[in-house]
Parts: structure tokens; C-alpha cells; sequence
């Protein structure tokens, strides 16, 4: 018999340079984004902030710890952030997309597992060709939207007899650019749910539905009573993180717009995302990078708060 010996020193070494990278990459990344939220005034390139040039001019008999007042660490990042228009349209855009199309595509997406499901001879096939989008770049799917709904040779506004109508171009809406990226999110989300999706289906016992079809069961009531149910964990884990890849949309947005980077030419602030918000802060010159960590935080904490209500309300509807 076979003597497995627990050795951490062994799991140590194996694990020390991925954690040395995520140490890098990401953990400080985050730490030192969490500290620059809290600084003022902070200039990322000269290191410099209030908070520095404060404890610079204070006797250190009368330092930070002692009593002294310092105005260089504070909210004033998060104040100026909620006053930002910019960043209000961004947090109701990002808003708009999660909500709507994360749903939208969890449904599609299971409804299309289940019916692939239940044909045998192409079946790889179909997966074939809805697994395109997962392996196909962002920015290329993009141009291929973008070409699509292009206001004068767009495909779209050809086959509809549409030829004028703005998509994405210059003078478009609101709401038809929205509808683009909306389009985009459903088509370009569905090709790993419904990989997910089709994985579990394959691993539920057939017992179950041999058993419905004795009793004469109607479809929909399988489905809902049997298929929901035993799939519930895969629901569970691509909703939850649907909800995080759609918090994050931003690549999307620069390829549909390509040069109007944010929505059509004129109005390239449309649908800007809070990711693109946080982007913009860091990339204008001069900016404290305070109001850009701002905006990652409050993202973060919204993921992690809707994270926590999933995981909440899935006890009751999720069997394992």
C-alpha cells in the first residue's frame, strides 16, 4: 500500500514562482491601488502626494502617530469621483450591460446547450461553431461588428434597407450604439457557457429523464424540474462570473468604436465603461492617479458585494 507523505517545503518550491508573479502582478497591484485611492493630490511618476509633503514639513517629535493632522490622506478622491459626470455615465452604462446581457446570455446560452444536447450526429459540429467567438480575439470580433453595422456599407442596414442609419458611427444614439455592444456581449458570451453548459448535461445521470419519459412528462417540466435543478451549480458558477467579466467590458467598447474609443465620433464618451473611466484618469497627463484607484475601488467593491449576494441567495436554489 502506497504512503502518501505530506511534504510543504516540496509544495513551497513547486508554488514559489507563480506566487512571486501573482505577488507582482497582482497582489500589489491591488494593495498599492487601495493606498493611492486614500492619497491626495497623488502623482504617480514623482511619487508625490499631500500626505508626503505633509509628513516632510511635520517635526518628527510631532509625527503622524502623535496627534498631527494630516490632510493628505482622506476621501477626496471618492468625493471628486461621485462628482464626475464621466463616471456617473460609466456606472450606468456598466450597469445597463451587466444587468441586461448577463441574463439575456445565460438563457440563451442554456437553451442552446439544451437542444445540442439532444442531437447526436452534428453535434461537434454546432459546438464547433459556437465555440469560434472563445478562441477568436476581442478586437477582431469587434471590427467584425463594427464592419456590420457601419452606417454606409454596414451588412445590417443592407439587408434591411436601412442604408443612413447610424449604428455606430457619427450621430448614432444612444441606444442603437447600445444595442451594437449589447449584441456583441450576448454573441461573444455564449461560446463558454455553452461549452459549461453542454459538460454538465453530459454528466447527468439518464436515469432520471428515463424515468420522465415513463411517467409521460412534458418537456418543459423536465426541463425545469430536472435539467434546472442538476445544473444548478454550472448556473451558479457562470452567472457569477458573467457578472465579473461584464463589470469588466472594456476592450469591446475601443473594438466596436475603434477610433471614437468610448461611442461614435463626436460623442466619444457614449458608453463609457467604468473600466475605460478608470483607463481615461490614468492616461490624462497631470492627473493624480488617486480618482483612477478611486474608480478600481469602487468597482471592486461592487463585484465583491453582488458576489456575496449571489453566493447568499444560491443556498436555496442550488443542489449539489
Amino acid at each position: 500500500m502506497l504512503e502518501f507523505k505530506r511534504d510543504g517545503s516540496k509544495a513551497a518550491i513547486c508554488l514559489a514562482p507563480a506566487l512571486l508573479l501573482m505577488s507582482v502582478f497582482t497582489f500589489w497591484p491591488i494593495i498599492n491601488s487601495f493606498i493611492m485611492a486614500f492619497l491626495n493630490n497623488y502623482y504617480f511618476a514623482i511619487n508625490n502626494a499631500d500626505f508626503y509633503n505633509e509628513m516632510m514639513s511635520v517635526p518628527k517629535s510631532y509625527g503622524y502617530f502623535m496627534g498631527g493632522r494630516f490632510t493628505g490622506i482622506g476621501i477626496e478622491n471618492f468625493l471628486a469621483l461621485f462628482r464626475d459626470k464621466d463616471f456617473l455615465i460609466a456606472l450606468k452604462n456598466t450597469a445597463f450591460i451587466v444587468f441586461v446581457s448577463v441574463p439575456i446570455t445565460v438563457i440563451i446560452a442554456l437553451l442552446i446547450s439544451v437542444a445540442l444536447n439532444s442531437i447526436k450526429k452534428v453535434r461537434g459540429v454546432f459546438q464547433t461553431v459556437f465555440f469560434l467567438p472563445y478562441v477568436t480575439n476581442t478586437i477582431a470580433l469587434g471590427l467584425v461588428f463594427n464592419s456590420l453595422f457601419h452606417v454606409d456599407y454596414g451588412l445590417i442596414n443592407k439587408l434591411f434597407n436601412m442604408v443612413g442609419t447610424s449604428w455606430i458611427n457619427s450621430g448614432a444614439t444612444w441606444g442603437r450604439a447600445m444595442f451594437v455592444l449589447m449584441m456583441y456581449s450576448v454573441w461573444d458570451g455564449l461560446a463558454f457557457k455553452i461549452i459549461v453548459f453542454l459538460s454538465g448535461l453530459q454528466s447527468i445521470d439518464k436515469q432520471y429523464y428515463q424515468a420522465a419519459q415513463i411517467d409521460a412528462t412534458p418537456r418543459w417540466r423536465v426541463f425545469w424540474r430536472i435539467t434546472v435543478p442538476l445544473l444548478s451549480p454550472m448556473i451558479l458558477y457562470i452567472t457569477i462570473t458573467s457578472f465579473m467579466g461584464a463589470f469588466k467590458v472594456y476592450s469591446s467598447v475601443i473594438g466596436i468604436f475603434g477610433t471614437g474609443r468610448y461611442g461614435p465620433i463626436g460623442n466619444d464618451k457614449l458608453l463609457i465603461t467604468i473600466v475605460g473611466y478608470v483607463y481615461e484618469q490614468f492616461n490624462i497627463s497631470g492627473m493624480p492617479f488617486g480618482v483612477g484607484s478611486a474608480g478600481s475601488m469602487v468597482l471592486f467593491l461592487i463585484i465583491l458585494l453582488i458576489t456575496a449576494v449571489q453566493m447568499r441567495v444560491s443556498k436555496k436554489w442550488v443542489h449539489y
